[in-house]
């Protein structure tokens, strides 16, 4: 059993990580250089295997194999239950993949100089592990455990090595996120029941119940919303948001890189893997109740980051409305928009892992978030301040780069599935929600300028600021690694749209009117 495990090669993304905290557990606490070493090894295999399975995912599709999963494999774990170590990827499981391993090395140099540094980079890729297994489990019980694994590491990366009202912060985070998880386990539970195959046997496996099992619509109408809820609190889904600014705030840097790159992507992915996919009729359904939150979330939180003058909390107040724009767009149900939506999911991970590494680097020096207390930094540290503009175009949109081809993704195909709904005489919820969307470029480009003018240009506001150095060659590192992801999605589109529109084209979302 032990080798048909370890020769499917998606196995190595849990293996690889598990293999990193083994070394780190060999190394002294405070022996920087081999700490170092296997971190910016391990991540390094991450990326290698990464780009690995999207180049023989993308040989398979070509070859015409439409398996709705590829490079599956399924060993049983806990037979009474029917709980099942599966894995499986597709184009939208890939791209998260590649989006998490990019984050996880970029964040180990931007923790070059962390203190207690084996203890923080056990608990981090611990996180990893977690995350890198949910995206690669195709069983509801081992994604849920997983799901967890990632959950549980940041009280105490918050709690020992955050800064600010940490523990309340930590605790606040911990306790909204846990009681998101209820909920999730409660849905997962009452789908796992109602999920029965041919031959009479529950079964955990997404693929089967998408495909061998027909859930109850009225069962459909009770999971789907709780489902939901339960995966779009991680989302930051309002009013289930409080926990993310102040968890952000708090939080060091490489953990919020990771947390608002990847962490919240599992509440979106989680929202349309097993609560839209699995249950399509109650989707089709129900979804207007969270196009209406999911729409608030949007304008709310690019409203919120424009009042605020903490660098992390302007850029929390920013996730909550660009991860509400994920959730916005599968809320759509329409193949433009979420398909958007995965990119948005890729270019948002990019861009706040960016610029939270930024913060980082400039807290580091300055020893303020306060853009009130900080000014003329372009002068001073130019490396770092064209990085942060570069970050800020990416959020607002510019053409040329990731925020602009995501955000006209979405936006065109809501537009369309608004204008179907209007014309069939189904009201137009959709269409209105879609113009008030539309209205967070405008409030994002507002916050984003602010800051830049205020923390870039004009006087400088400290004088012991011009005592102040640009970015070191490990920062560079992780910055540019982070500009040139954002740059390829914007500048080659549709090798991303190719990866992932095959998993929006099956005839399991034809059914339910994705077109």
């Amino acid at each position: 059993m032990l080798s048909e495990i370890f020769s499917n090669v998606l196995i190595y993304f849990v293996i690889i990580p598990l293999v990193m905290m083994g070394g780190l557990a060999l190394c002294r606490e405070n022996d920087y250089k081999k700490i170092r070493a296997v971190a910016v090894v391990g991540s390094i295999a991450l990326i290698a295997l990464s780009v690995y399975v999207l180049l023989e995912y993308l040989k398979l599709r070509h070859a015409g194999v439409e398996d709705p999963m590829l490079f599956t494999g399924s060993w049983s774990w806990f037979g009474p239950l029917n709980i099942c170590l599966s894995v499986g990827v597709d184009g939208v499981s890939i791209a998260m993949l590649i989006l998490s391993s990019i984050i996880v090395f970029a964040g180990s140099f931007a923790s070059w100089k962390i203190e207690q540094p084996k203890s923080f980079f056990l608990w981090l890729i611990l996180l990893s592990t977690g995350v890198f297994g949910f995206f690669i489990s195709i069983d509801l019980f081992t994604m849920f455990m997983f799901y967890e694994v990632a959950l549980i590491p940041m009280y105490l990366l918050i709690g020992v090595w955050g800064s600010g009202n940490k523990n309340y912060s930590a605790m606040k985070l911990t306790l909204m996120l846990m009681g998101g998880s209820a909920f999730l386990m409660l849905g997962l539970i009452g789908i796992y029941y109602n999920s029965v195959l041919p031959d009479g046997e529950h079964t955990w496996n997404i693929v089967k119940i998408a495909h061998e099992c027909n859930i109850d619509k009225g069962w459909q109408y009770f999971l789907f919303p709780i489902t939901f809820v339960g995966f779009g609190v991680l989302g930051a889904m309002f009013p289930f948001h409080t926990w993310s600014p102040d968890g952000h705030a708090s939080a060091p840097t490489a953990v919020s890189m990771l947390h608002a790159g990847v962490l919240m992507k599992l509440g979106g992915y989680g929202c349309f893997r097993v609560a839209m996919y699995l249950m399509p009729e109650a989707a089709q359904d129900l979804s207007w109740i969270f196009l209406v939150l999911t729409g608030i979330s949007v304008v709310y939180g690019a409203f919120s980051a424009c009042v605020q003058t903490d660098l992390k909390y302007i850029n929390a107040y920013s996730s909550v409305s660009h991860c509400g724009l994920v959730l916005f767009a599968l809320c759509m149900l329409n193949t433009t928009a979420m398909t958007g939506a995965v990119m948005q999911m890729l270019s948002h991970g990019l861009m706040t892992a960016l610029f939270f590494a930024l913060i980082g680097m400039i807290y580091g020096r300055t020893h303020t978030r306060d853009i009130r207390q900080m000014g003329g930094l372009m002068h001073i540290m130019p490396y770092l301040a064209v990085c942060y503009v570069i970050a800020g175009m990416a959020s607002l949109g510019l053409p040329g780069l990731s925020g602009f081809v995501a955000e006209m993704t979405i936006f065109i195909g809501s537009f369309k599935a608004g204008m179907d709904e209007f014309l069939a005489g189904h009201g137009a919820l959709k269409l209105t929600f879609t113009i008030v969307a539309c209205c967070s470029i405008v409030i994002t480009a507002v916050y984003i300028l602010r800051v830049v003018g205020k923390l870039l240009l004009g006087p400088v506001q400290d004088k012991h600021h011009l005592e102040l150095t640009d970015a070191t060659w490990w920062e560079r590192l992780s910055t540019i690694t982070l500009i040139v992801s954002v740059a390829a999605i914007g500048l080659f589109p549709n090798f991303f749209e190719n990866l992932i529109k095959f998993t929006f084209s099956g005839d399991l979302f034809a059914a339910i009117g994705i077109k």
